[in-house]
């Protein structure tokens, strides 16, 4: 499953979690003035949870996008590395070949 599949999870949970325990509350044989503050002690509750992880998945974002960065600049600085000992090898190869040329032309024009 993926981060962001787990965090919308999370975040349907803990609405949900949040919405029952309104109902919950209202449907509590309590007085109003009670109710209405269980309500606001929940609301403030589930407001500090959603905020606390939502922080929390915002710095793992983070750490993931950085250390996938750092994977990805490392691979493309071999790639970089490894094209140009290539690209060195190939220009070697034809120079050698066109030496052989001008030595065969030479000759030829003897």
């Amino acid at each position: 499953m993926s981060d962001n599949n787990s965090g919308n999870i999370l975040l349907a949970l803990l609405t949900g979690a949040a919405i029952g325990a309104g109902v919950g509350i209202l449907y509590a044989p309590d007085e109003g003035k009670k109710t209405r503050k269980k309500i606001k002690t929940k609301v403030v509750d589930a407001k500090h949870d959603i905020t606390e992880r939502l922080t929390h998945a915002r710095e793992e974002l983070t750490k993931t996008v950085d250390e996938k960065r750092e994977a990805f600049e490392h691979k493309l600085e071999d790639s970089i590395a490894n094209m140009s000992y290539k690209a060195d090898d190939i220009i070697a190869t034809l120079e050698r070949k066109l030496e052989d040329l001008k030595t065969k032309n030479a000759k030829l024009q003897k």
